[in-house]
């Protein structure tokens, strides 16, 4: 069932649990995501970041949606991090049901500017619009793009930010970078600011970097109002480790043999992050 972004998390918000945004860069992956979350009857959001689009192709999309389509739960398909209103427009015409427009490293004021505009745009044809005020970090080079301090999403910026832009969902800054932590990096959420925006907002909240986060503070952000939860580093680690070993047997050769033998690792982890975002069999409720 392919839905658009503000109809799925609108569920999640009226309901008090985050729906996973797992970001998909081959079709090996869609698909044991698609299957995962059916096994655990949740709804999905399938995330395609611009540099993933540019490797799987705008020709991939008609599979995500013929997924959606036939899938048990609800999917969106979503833009992740989009960065310029042609990268937006790029996903419209492929067939997106979401997008996100980041100009969090924007000035404030160009920041409303730019995402009015991508509001303005993609709600004439029924897609929804993410935006984000503050910033993520980065922890090394192959994580999205993010900032090298990590500046909290201000409450009275948010209130302002949503009149003026009209956006569906709204990322927040409370403490997460992309990529993975190194052992040297303890992650710290600042739940205390989260409570307050969410106290002031009534849009469904986003949480970006959420890999490699303690699971205790994932489950206290979900508790305190966060909708959506972004999942990039942690299944792409768990997948292409697991290839690494299938790839031990030099005698393979197959992506037919290869990758079915390490989807199940990803799944895995997929299925723990269903659970701690209290998504499993929310399904249901749309």
């Amino acid at each position: 069932m392919l839905l658009s972004g503000k109809d799925l998390l609108a569920v999640a918000n009226e309901n008090s649990f985050a729906v996973p945004a797992f970001n998909v860069s081959d079709y090996a992956m869609l698909k044991g995501l698609v299957e995962v979350s059916e096994e655990t009857e949740a709804p999905l959001l399938v995330a395609i970041h611009p540099d993933e689009l540019s490797h799987v192709g705008t020709e991939f999309i008609p599979s995500v949606i013929a997924w959606a389509h036939r899938a048990s739960v609800p999917v969106s398909i979503h833009l992740d991090h989009g960065a310029t209103l042609d990268q937006v427009l790029l996903a419209i015409q492929a067939g997106f049901t979401s997008v996100m427009i980041d100009g969090s490293l924007l000035p404030f004021e160009e920041n409303i500017a730019t995402t009015a505009e991508v509001v303005r745009v993609a709600h004439a044809v029924g897609v929804s619009v993410e935006g984000e005020l503050g910033t993520i970090g980065q922890l090394d080079e192959q994580a999205e793009k993010g900032a090298s301090k990590i500046i909290y999403t201000d409450p009275d910026d948010a209130d302002r930010f949503l009149e003026r832009t009209g956006v569906d969902s709204l990322a927040i800054a409370i403490g997460t970078s992309h990529g993975l932590y190194p052992s040297s990096i303890t992650p710290k959420l600042r739940l205390d600011l989260l409570e307050t925006i969410k106290s002031r907002v009534e849009i469904p909240l986003v949480l970006h970097g959420g890999s490699g986060n303690p699971d205790a503070e994932i489950a206290g952000a979900v508790e305190r109002g966060i909708n959506k939860i972004n999942i990039s580093s942690d299944i792409k680690a768990a997948y292409h480790q697991a290839v690494r070993e299938v790839l031990a047997d030099p005698s393979l050769r197959e992506p037919n043999v290869i990758q079915p033998l390490a989807i199940p690792a990803m799944k895995k982890v997929a299925e723990h992050k269903i659970d701690l975002f209290q998504a499993r069999g929310k399904a249901s409720l749309y």
